[in-house]
């Protein structure tokens, strides 16, 4: 049935794009084991010997006869400087008569492919692959087993890696990647849910799948800054230039854009839209590359390939691509910023020994994933806004820098360091950065997860229960990033104790976190009070990458006696008191903690009262822009 479906949702798209089928030469490539793998093939008209690139897909092959090749080609074969070989892997659709009990080599099944291409009268003997997800994966396997006549591999979206928190991140459950992969058949769940501790399985499992040095062909990696996949790439591209073969480790590139994972929708690698935004001087940029790349080692143009920067990366925010022969960037170091009890996140440490705040998070009213590196076909993918449905919630914290006064440039990964207590055994804490417009929007850069009982690592020895009450370190590291947070903007940190259904819900009892060895079941759930300490005796923070930061780019202007407000906390009547330094063409705007403007209102003197009666409890900013500079205090309304 799901093929079926697939096929027509293909053909809708081919007529509306006007597309006219292919009609592929049909054929099987015989295994070591005497089983048969079904393959297309698309000859351009006129080319009697050429370059291969091969197409490893447990998706269906025919969907290309529909859908158009990739590469720009669509249904237009003849323009083509390139054969195309499409195979449906051992055990899918029309390889389906060649599965066999166990796990399939599919390593030794790309070797057999790659040489019986070359073997073809068609084929020259110079073959690349490409592929995204689990097609950009086969081509690491196949690329282990060092075919003779594979010339250059170039996956998206993909690292060759089977790690524990690849699924189990920070030991929490990816319900939702889990759930999309069993819908693909590849049949995840049973395995995963016998192992949900990192043990002798995992242990093996990574090592077999850590092969950079039997890597010895070049690779062009191609990743987004929204997928799931992103810091797999950045830790295997890594290992690649300094284990792969030594012939080829100067020969990898990689190239990572503003893009999602793709796979449903209309957003995928190399598309404008990307969620919520837009970014048009990304699109296609991954196929232009690309052809560059097969063109200088499958055709032997001198096209300056061997000359373009080890990374090409893109900036977001400022959108523009920056060249890079190395990572991390030069230029970049971490700094602290602190979590303020008054909702504001900078680089001061806290003063007071005391503040701490406290939410309720109810496992059966999970805060909601909205956007952000999802593969599940039924969930928003890319950079959503945050504001209502994450944000509004009784059991969101919310923490934001001031208004910006000049761009933030942010290369790397951001750490969240949390002191953080809860009333039950065990409970998680989610993380979510986002990138506050001048609007208010705030839209998703991205998130992470941490159980608490894998605190200290995953093994069975060094998982451990909370005591009520008792004060805990809990460390996030969130995947890699490029973006620049302009000015008028602001950076802000999102804390709950749920990211449903991207992450298992925790169920707080501290009891067998997958009951039935279900992904998504809930047994005896309790709701947890969880606190998050932001003083001089437990201080919280974010740790931020940025690129040549210094005094010169502030958050707010240093100059705090400007104006005072008082008392703080405050019940209805807000004192403001700008001494000598008062000034009658200042506008004084006030806002809540989401940054959203609840109110306007011109300085009428140097000390004078303001009516806070009608608004809610909560923590608020006040504030003015003055000679390039925001004057800011914060208080809270009780």
């Amino acid at each position: 049935m799901k093929k079926h479906i697939l096929l027509a949702i293909c053909i809708i798209l081919n007529i509306i794009n006007g597309y006219s089928v292919l009609t592929p030469q049909v054929d099987s490539v015989k295994m070591i084991d005497g089983k048969k793998l079904a393959v297309d093939i698309y000859i351009p008209n006129g080319m009697g010997k050429g370059p291969v690139i091969l197409i490893q897909t447990p998706y269906n092959r025919q969907v290309y006869r529909l859908a158009g090749l990739p590469l720009g080609i669509g249904a237009n074969i003849n323009s083509s400087n390139y054969i195309f070989v499409v195979a449906d892997w051992r055990g899918f659709y029309g390889s389906k008569k060649a599965a066999y009990i166990g796990s399939p080599d599919r390593t030794r099944d790309g070797y057999s492919t790659v040489e019986w291409i070359a073997a073809q009268t068609w084929s020259n003997g110079k073959i690349g692959t490409w592929g995204a997800s689990a097609l950009g994966k086969v081509q690491y396997q196949t690329a282990k087993g060092n075919p003779p006549h594979l010339t250059c591999i170039c996956p998206l979206v993909a690292g060759p890696q089977f790690e524990y928190n690849e699924y189990f991140p920070n030991g929490c459950l990816r319900t939702e990647y889990v759930q999309q992969l069993d819908g693909l058949g590849f049949g995840l769940t049973a395995g995963l849910m016998a192992h949900p501790i990192k043990d002798n399985y995992w242990n093996f499992a990574e090592d077999i799948n850590d092969y950079p040095d039997s890597i010895q062909v070049p690779c062009f990696m191609i990743g987004g800054w929204y997928d799931h996949n992103t810091q797999l790439m950045m830790d295997f591209y890594n290992q690649l230039i300094t284990r792969s073969a030594a012939s080829v480790r100067a020969k990898h590139k990689i190239l990572m854009g503003p893009w999602v994972h793709g796979g449903h929708s209309t957003a995928k690698v190399g598309s404008i839209a990307q969620g919520q935004l837009s970014y048009a001087n990304a699109q296609n940029k991954n196929d232009s590359m690309a052809l560059q790349y097969f063109d200088f080692y499958l055709r032997n143009i001198n096209n300056n390939w061997n000359s373009v920067p080890a990374m090409t990366l893109y900036q977001m925010g400022e959108n523009r691509w920056l060249q890079e022969a190395s990572w991390p960037l030069n230029g970049v170091k971490s700094y602290r910023f602190y979590l303020n009890k008054n909702g504001l996140m900078d680089q001061n440490f806290p003063i007071s020994s005391l503040d701490s705040i406290s939410y309720t998070y109810n496992p059966n009213d999970p805060s909601p994933t909205i956007g952000g590196c999802t593969l599940r076909s039924d969930l928003l993918q890319g950079p959503y806004d945050q504001l209502n449905g994450v944000e509004n919630r009784s059991d969101a914290l919310v923490f934001s820098s001031a208004v910006l006064t000049k761009n933030l440039i942010l290369n790397g990964r951001i750490k969240v360091v949390l002191k953080v207590s809860s009333s039950q055994l065990d409970t998680d804490f989610d993380v979510r950065v986002t990138d506050v417009y001048p609007d208010g929007k705030s839209m998703l850069l991205n998130d992470a997860v941490m159980r608490m009982r894998f605190r200290d690592g995953f093994t069975q020895s060094q998982i451990s229960m909370m005591i009520p009450g008792k004060v805990y370190d809990c460390v996030i590291e969130l995947p890699t990033t490029c973006i620049t947070l302009l000015s008028g903007h602001k950076i802000r940190l999102i804390i709950s104790s749920s990211n449903y259904p991207k992450y298992n819900r925790n169920m707080n009892n501290g009891q067998l976190m997958y009951p039935g060895n279900s992904v998504d079941s809930l047994l005896n759930p309790l709701s947890s009070i969880n606190t998050i300490y932001c003083n001089s005796l437990n201080a919280s923070y974010v740790e931020l990458p940025l690129m040549n930061f210094s005094s010169n780019i502030s958050f707010v202007s240093e100059d705090k006696t400007s104006f005072v407000v008082f008392p703080n906390p405050v019940r209805n009547k807000l004192k403001l008191s700008f001494g000598d330094k008062f000034n009658p063409n200042i506008t004084l705007y006030l806002f809540d903690q989401l940054g959203q403007e609840v109110m306007c209102f011109q300085a009428h003197s140097n000390e004078f009262e303001i009516d806070l009666n009608n608004l809610k409890s909560g923590f608020y900013s006040l504030g003015y822009f003055e000679n390039g500079n925001w004057m800011v205090e914060s208080f809270v309304k009780e």
